[in-house]
């Protein structure tokens, strides 16, 4: 089975940036929420490994993302397209570069749906997400 990995490259008290790589590449940029002892929808999820699947959310009909799972104490996690930390409730962002678009004084990730559309030609249907800190 083909492995998706997510390694962690920064955190602070609003989010966490990291680097998707696939194949030897990187092909995005993540944002997500900080880490909050897995607390639901305001942390990041815990470093591992999870299978990753292809959904349909019936809300966004046109929008594919990916549905991680079997983590532990959570649901609903998510690979999705979205921009700011606010745009999570403890999914991953991922995106092109990374720019404070919002002028917050944090980082944000740009063109997120382009960036899924990208996933979405490389990625096959059910993956491996591997999840790592950088040190």
């Amino acid at each position: 089975m083909k492995t998706l990995k997510l390694v962690r490259t920064k955190s602070d008290n609003k989010q966490t940036i990291g680097e998707l790589w696939f194949e030897g590449k990187r092909i995005a940029y993540t944002l997500e929420l900080p880490w909050r002892e897995n607390q639901r929808r305001v942390s990041c999820i815990p470093k591992g490994v999870y299978e990753v699947i292809e959904h349909q959310a019936p809300s966004y009909p046109k929008a594919k993302s990916y549905w991680v799972q079997n983590v532990p104490n959570r649901s609903e996690i998510l690979i999705h397209y979205g921009n700011f930390h606010r745009d999570t409730l403890g999914c991953i962002l991922p995106g092109k570069e990374l720019l404070d678009i919002d002028k917050d004084q944090s980082l944000d990730v740009t063109s997120s749906v382009a960036t899924m559309k990208v996933l979405n030609k490389l990625l096959p249907p059910t993956f491996l997400l591997e999840i790592s800190q950088k040190d």
